[in-house]
């Protein structure tokens, strides 16, 4: 298990609430209490093995931001992992995983996960260091649009599926439902 060290302590395997907290550290923020509710709920549900999670939280909570370093921290922890983003457009998919790729390279608990090869950290797919050698990246961004016939995810994060291109009547929504129940079952 690899050892990564905050100051003179070794740890291991942190939790998700110390997760975010040296990242907000870092960033010279405080973590709000909802945050660390939102982590506590994060990381129960998944040591629980629930597979199906919808977070619900009032606008501009951090919603997005946790999630990605809710990816981050899960790739810490089972670097053989892949994650699959959704969004309404591929531009959005890539905003989050390029945040996600940035805590990789910046926080304090994730040195060891950068790859040595640049072809494996690209804007819209990035594959760390892990110990299966897979066919796809541990993480990557589409669009609801997008053709993901033949890719693999363990996980599947929709955020920001539902826009007003993707559901302002009653058959865009249903179109979106249909989409969203084959990416899940791809």
């Amino acid at each position: 298990m690899p050892r990564n060290y905050i100051g003179k302590f070794a740890i291991t395997q942190a939790d998700f609430r110390l997760f975010v907290v040296l990242w907000n550290q870092m960033q010279n923020l405080s973590t709000p209490d909802i945050h660390l509710d939102i982590c506590s709920w994060l990381e129960q549900r998944w040591q629980q093995g629930d597979k199906e999670l919808l977070l619900m939280a009032f606008r501009s909570a951090g919603k997005s931001t946790l999630v990605g370093l809710f990816a981050a921290w899960l790739l810490y922890r089972q670097p053989d992992l892949r994650i699959l983003v959704l969004a309404a457009e591929g531009t959005l998919a890539k905003k989050m995983v390029r945040n996600v790729k940035r805590i990789i390279e910046r926080h304090p608990l994730t040195p060891n996960l950068k790859p040595e090869r640049a072809d494996q950290w690209a804007s819209d797919r990035f594959t760390v260091k892990r110990m299966m050698e897979l066919r796809d990246p541990s993480m990557l961004a589409r669009g609801m649009t997008s053709n993901i016939t033949g890719s693999r995810a363990d996980i599947i994060i929709c955020d920001d599926v539902e826009v007003p291109s993707t559901c302002d009547s009653a058959e865009k929504r249903e179109g979106l439902r249909e989409k969203l129940a084959r990416s899940v079952n791809f």
